[in-house]
């Protein structure tokens, strides 16, 4: 099938994304080619281009942006490094096609299901906020120390061994929210009751949110962005 209708198969299963201003689009290369291979990646780093030029991939889906702006991801002329990655990526006729805003909310499948299922949350959420990608996952009462050992146990497995904690290691949690990439507001997870609430680093500024949570006495277990994604790009994956 060719790119455009790869991006309108995804489109048409999401009622929730403006088709008008969302950045699930083509970004590079001709939307009419045909596609017979496809190479799914978090984001589209140069390194991530060339492996799939390397593979003689036709498609790049990427769930993160190409060059660096989430809501403007079009290359920058004034640029150096943004000019030779556009050079390098039309010379190869790469197709670069973006799948965010549809992956965030996909329903079981997407990134807070796959991420909460990572972790071993549990299939369905107890609770989910009126954004639609974040959740409440109720499990048995475990101090804070612990789970956030559970958490990093899980996330070793992909590459990140360690995870930051902020809140008292001996306090009880059992309602725990997690959600999509740097979508985690503590606020929303908070008027959903959760005791406990994992982030990321891209969307938790530390002297904001995290600052107030911890005065609260609200736990924060912070993961890298890219980490609490991966599970998601692996449903991806499999669904294509």
């Amino acid at each position: 099938m060719k790119a455009i209708e790869i991006l309108e198969h995804f489109l048409e299963q999401a009622d929730w994304v403006d088709r008008d201003n969302t950045v699930d689009r083509i970004i590079v290369g001709d939307p009419e080619k045909e596609i017979s291979t496809c190479l799914v990646t978090w984001i589209s780093s140069f390194e991530a281009c060339r492996q799939a030029v390397e593979r003689g991939v036709d498609l790049l889906i990427t769930h993160e942006p190409t060059f660096w702006d989430h809501r403007d991801d079009t290359p920058k002329t004034d640029v150096e490094i943004s000019r030779e990655k556009l050079t390098f990526i039309e010379a190869h006729g790469l197709v670069i096609m973006r799948n965010h805003d549809t992956w965030d909310r996909f329903p079981e499948l997407g990134i807070p299901w796959a991420w909460a299922r990572f972790l071993g949350l549990g299939e369905k959420p107890a609770a989910t906020g009126a954004n639609g990608y974040q959740h409440r996952y109720d499990i048995e009462p475990v101090t804070l120390d612990e789970f956030a050992r559970r958490v990093a146990a899980r996330t070793a497995s992909i590459g990140e061994p360690a995870v930051q904690v902020v809140g008292n290691g001996a306090q009880l949690v059992s309602k725990i929210g997690a959600g999509t990439g740097c979508g985690c507001d503590l606020n929303a997870y908070r008027q959903m009751g959760c005791d406990c609430s994992i982030v990321c680093d891209d969307g938790s500024c530390y002297w904001a949110g995290i600052q107030m949570a911890a005065d609260l006495g609200h736990p924060v277990i912070r993961v890298n962005h890219g980490t609490s994604e991966e599970p998601g790009m692996a449903t991806m994956t499999q669904y294509i």
